[in-house]
């Protein structure tokens, strides 16, 4: 299977760039040029927004019922596409293929979430104080959206702005990674061809900040959505905030994962390395801070370290890789520094460390001992694979060094008491916990963060709220 040359999605067009503009992809796994995808100007973004004006004008009319059979025939349709789709995945990525099937089909279960949700979603009567009087509370679709994805998950962070748009009735303008455009383009195919009109699902690719500041400001535009780093989110929030606009931001982690004295040393060990190292560390809830009661440092330790020495990296494509490269080329220097760095603070590395070979973007799973608080890694989210595993005494300890960087997006705890696992529940500042087991990220529960790691939910029936207004309407009988 060939890579494609990505086009722009303008209504109901797939076509390239009016500039005639591209921008090379390249295979993580090899340094290759595979294809290339057409780079959006100001005349595309111009007709994207004209086109997304039109497809709301026509979409919102659209009965909720119908659009949730349309949904459910694009997941339908990406389903029966899946092994195409991951391979393609995989290629501008480089996961694993098992991963990206896996994001492929997840990706097909939001969608029909979604299109669930989307005919629920419900006005209510509020009792009137007089005879003859209604009171009206209806549920509007907020209009247009802008909306802007990372590479690291192409296709199921897109599918959660695309999705949370169409079940209630926006239109949208996405715009995917550079990096990784050909999945996230058949997640938009699989929609085009379920029957959705022009203009209501459009694609762009170009300069991220070019895009961001046009569309943001224009007044097509009724909502933002973005996923990405916290100074990003932080920059686009007050751009949209100088101009009124709904905004989710689903930004930056920096996750503990606490270990307590009676939690199933096996159990914990092998979770959170599997979660650790899948996507090479490159998932904004990924485990970062291992705190581990003293009774168990050592076991820990131990079993943590046999797990990442057993994984396997390689390109995504190979028969047995469990751990690809990182997507890109500045990856690697970034997480060489932040090694480098703990090391010259004092860290002690049991394994990794280092890049792999000098051909594609490989790097050992590695892990860290003794990193001292004011290394750069304890602070700033390495979006890499590379876990840090301290000890804590008490409870009160742990949930102090939890909670003391300004992101909240995910936390991870083992234990086997009741009392402890919601004592921690309480205590950390999180937009989501998980204890004993993984449970984040599916379509029916929330997904979003607190203080610096955003606001909003992308999962849930939280999610489709962010897409609706809600207007009040009182009516007296004549």
């Amino acid at each position: 299977m060939s890579y494609p040359n990505v086009l722009l999605h303008v209504n109901g067009e797939w076509r390239a760039a009016r500039s005639g503009k591209t921008i090379n992809v390249l295979n993580p796994a090899t340094e290759e040029v595979i294809g290339t995808v057409a780079h959006a100007e100001k005349p595309d973004l111009d007709e994207a927004l004209a086109a997304a004006d039109k497809g709301f004008a026509t979409w919102k009319k659209v009965p909720a019922f119908e659009r949730y059979k349309l949904m459910r025939k694009a997941a339908d349709i990406f389903r029966s596409r899946a092994e195409e789709t991951a391979r393609l995945l995989t290629l501008e990525q480089g996961k694993p293929l098992a991963e990206a099937k896996m994001e492929v089909m997840a990706a097909a279960d939001i969608i029909d979430w979604f299109a669930e949700e989307g005919r629920r979603a419900y006005g209510r009567v509020i009792p009137a104080r007089g005879e003859g009087i209604y009171q009206l509370v209806i549920k509007e679709p907020v209009g247009p959206v802008a909306a802007f994805t990372p590479w690291n998950f192409p296709i199921n962070q897109v599918v959660r702005k695309l999705c949370g748009a169409v079940a209630t009735g926006c239109s949208i303008i996405v715009k995917a990674p550079e990096e990784t455009p050909a999945s996230p383009a058949e997640l938009i195919r699989a929609f085009v061809d379920a029957g959705l009109p022009p203009g209501v699902a459009n694609l762009v690719y170009g300069v991220p900040s070019e895009i961001s500041e046009y569309l943001i400001a224009h007044p097509v535009i009724r909502k933002v959505t973005f996923t990405g780093s916290t100074p990003v989110g932080k920059l686009l929030a007050g751009l949209a905030g100088q101009h009124m606009k709904r905004v989710t931001m689903e930004l930056g982690g920096h996750a503990p994962a606490i270990v307590f004295d009676d939690a199933d040393l096996d159990l914990a060990a092998k979770t959170l390395a599997g979660a650790k190292f899948r996507n090479a560390g490159q998932v904004c809830v990924s485990p970062t801070r291992f705190l581990v009661q003293e009774k168990l440092y050592d076991g820990f330790v131990e079993r943590f370290v046999q797990h990442a020495k057993a994984v396997k990296v390689g390109d995504g494509l190979a028969e047995g890789t469990t751990m690809g490269p990182l997507a890109h080329e500045r990856r690697v220097p970034w997480v060489e520094t932040l090694v480098q760095d703990a090391q010259a603070k004092g860290a002690k590395v049991l394994t990794g460390g280092k890049r792999i070979g000098n051909k594609g973007y490989f790097y050992e799973p590695t892990v860290m001992t003794d990193v001292p608080k004011e290394a750069r890694a304890m602070n700033e989210e390495p979006f890499g694979p590379v876990a840090m595993i301290a000890r804590f005494k008490d409870f009160d300890e742990v949930v102090t060094e939890a909670n003391r960087l300004p992101y909240g997006l995910a936390a991870y705890a083992f234990t086997r008491s009741a009392k402890t696992a919601n004592a921690i529940a309480s205590q950390v500042e999180s937009g989501m916990m998980t204890i004993n087991h993984l449970g984040l990220a599916l379509p029916e529960v929330p997904f979003g963060g607190v203080k610096d790691s955003g606001y909003g939910s992308e999962g849930g029936s939280e999610a489709i709220e962010a897409y609706l207004n809600t207007k009040f309407v009182s009516q007296a009988g004549l």
